[in-house]
């Protein structure tokens, strides 16, 4: 059988200097009509054969729809197949996504202004219901600044401005995701974060705003030192109370020690002195003393009564 990719067409060698003169040769030549209908149908082939692979990546989700119906989701990474002309695809992101929220005023609980400036973490975790109730990375976003700031706006009106100032911690921003709750899941979002990059006053009354709270807390450092004076007066004043108290009852127990010293001392000398011999070596000693105490100085001289006690001595020992 002839290969019908080819067609054949036969020539008569007349020249004299060809061998072959005279004979008919069977030339065979590529056919061209259908050699392109073969081209043409491999290309058709492969485009469509491209047009019904689907490439879903690590970081995104394929959505293949038919005439616009969603009919399913592809959530994992590598190739699939839809069907072609009939199913398209559409992308969406899988990754963690970041929304900067516009700069906005606020007013809080004491009617104070304040600025913020907040941005927030999210992702798309059912493509499906997102598809379906915002069809567009437009308008989740819209959704939440919308979610958002309204949290933020009721979470800073129900507090003082201290206590805005003081919670930038983050206890501010965990209060706000805390009032969002699960408010995004119905639009198959997960809010991740939501973080106050700026949070301050306006420019108009920052200078005032500073001021008054550096007097506020002059005031409450006052009080404390007034009340710090007073509990070291009462404690000072306890503990001389305590002092005086001790003395007292130290100097009472000394007297009496003193006291029962010398009533000792007294009875050991009545004890020593209690037999007239030893009373009368005891007198005689104590003049003696007594002599030596009056006899000082240069002049050596003793002049004594006929009845003063060491003349007496003196007598007696005659």
């Amino acid at each position: 059988m002839e290969n019908s990719t080819y067609s054949y067409s036969y020539v008569n060698n007349n020249s004299s200097d060809n061998p072959n003169s005279g004979k008919v040769t069977r030339i065979k030549k590529p056919h061209p009509v259908r050699n392109t209908i073969i081209i043409v149908t491999m290309l058709l082939l492969f485009a469509v054969l491209d047009m019904s692979i689907v490439e879903t990546g690590e970081d995104e989700y394929t959505l293949i729809k038919r005439f616009g119906e969603l009919k399913r989701v592809i959530s994992t990474s590598g190739l699939s197949f839809k069907i072609p002309f009939i199913e398209t695809e559409t992308k969406l992101e899988k990754q963690v996504l970041l929304y900067d929220l516009k700069e906005s005023d606020v007013i809080t609980l004491d009617k104070k202004t304040m600025v913020t400036d907040s941005y927030v973490l999210w992702r798309i975790v059912d493509p499906k219901l997102y598809i379906q109730t915002l069809n567009s990375r437009t308008e989740a976003e819209s959704r939440l600044n919308t979610t958002v700031y309204n949290s933020l706006k009721n979470v800073i009106s129900s507090m003082e401005q201290s206590d805005v100032i003081s919670g930038r911690d983050g206890a501010l921003d965990a209060t706000i995701m805390e009032n969002i709750g699960d408010a995004l899941a119905r639009y198959g979002i997960e809010l991740i974060r939501v973080e106050t990059k700026h949070l301050d006053l306006p420019d108009d009354n920052k200078n005032a705003v500073y001021e008054r709270m550096i007097s506020e807390r002059n005031n409450i450092a006052a009080t404390y030192t007034a009340e710090g004076a007073s509990e070291a007066k009462k404690i000072r004043n306890a503990t001389d109370n305590e002092i005086a108290v001790l003395l007292s009852k130290a100097h009472a127990e000394a007297e009496k020690t003193i006291a029962a010293g010398e009533a000792e001392y007294m009875r050991i000398l009545s004890d020593a002195y209690e037999s007239k011999e030893r009373s009368d070596f005891y007198t005689f000693v104590r003049s003696l003393d007594a002599a030596k105490a009056m006899m000082q100085g240069g002049n050596k001289t003793l002049i004594l009564s006929a009845d003063s006690p060491i003349a007496k001595i003196f007598q007696n020992a005659e």
